[in-house]
């Protein structure tokens, strides 16, 4: 299953940037997450990726998501930084630092995964 990992905040495409290179870091997650492939602007060679989508599959992957985004939002920021996840369905949830305490149970019940 491909989720979509959007950032909201001051600056998206700096907060999607540090994302990426965080989960990048996560060993569970390695090769899993890539940048959404961005349509170019008109005069643009080459967009900026406006999300990135991990492919999740059996054997924890959500699991290994929610700790990571979790101790994402946990680092201290300059600004509030927003994920919204979103599944192949187009349902969506925004996390932040502030407002969800289980990212896990909130991810697996947006993903359909109710183990």
């Amino acid at each position: 299953m491909d989720v979509r990992l959007a950032v909201e905040g001051d600056d998206p495409a700096e907060g999607l940037a540090e994302l990426s290179d965080w989960l990048s870091l996560e060993p569970g997650l390695r090769g899993l997450v890539s940048p959404a492939s961005a349509v170019p602007g008109p005069g643009e060679l080459g967009a900026v990726a406006e999300a990135l989508i991990a492919a999740l599959g059996a054997g924890g992957a959500i699991s290994v998501l929610a700790a990571s985004l979790n101790a994402f939002l946990a680092q201290p920021r300059r600004s509030d930084v927003r994920i919204v996840v979103t599944a192949p369905d187009g349902r969506h949830v925004e996390v932040d630092a502030t407002r969800i305490n289980d990212v896990e149970a909130v991810l697996r019940q947006v993903l359909g995964d109710t183990r």
